[in-house]
């Protein structure tokens, strides 16, 4: 007979390919991170941001922090993602505990 108790099903197919390893998460190009402090909460889950330097910003919460009711309100000290496209515009993806 065989070694094997049972016939093998279906073709046999060859080992699959390591895929190449990606550090970025994803994303097309790398995103610009700064701490800050919320200066303002404006409506529809904005606010306005206060990065070192003086310069201000309006950043949204992430997802993951909409998904987990992580509360964001003036004063706290945040973690921003900033596009290296638009400076003006960032994510809000970590709020620091104090």
């Amino acid at each position: 007979m065989g070694k094997f108790k049972s016939q093998r099903r279906g073709p046999r197919r060859p080992p699959k390919a390591a895929k190449a390893d990606k550090d970025d998460g994803g994303q097309k190009e790398a995103a610009v991170v700064m701490d800050a402090v919320v200066a303002k909460a404006l409506p529809n889950a904005m606010f306005e941001v206060e990065i070192e330097g003086g310069h201000k910003l309006i950043a949204y919460a992430a997802g993951r922090m909409r998904r987990y009711f992580i509360r964001i309100t003036p004063g706290d000290r945040i973690r921003v993602e900033l596009s290296p496209y638009d400076l003006t515009r960032g994510r809000i993806v970590y709020r620091y505990r104090e």
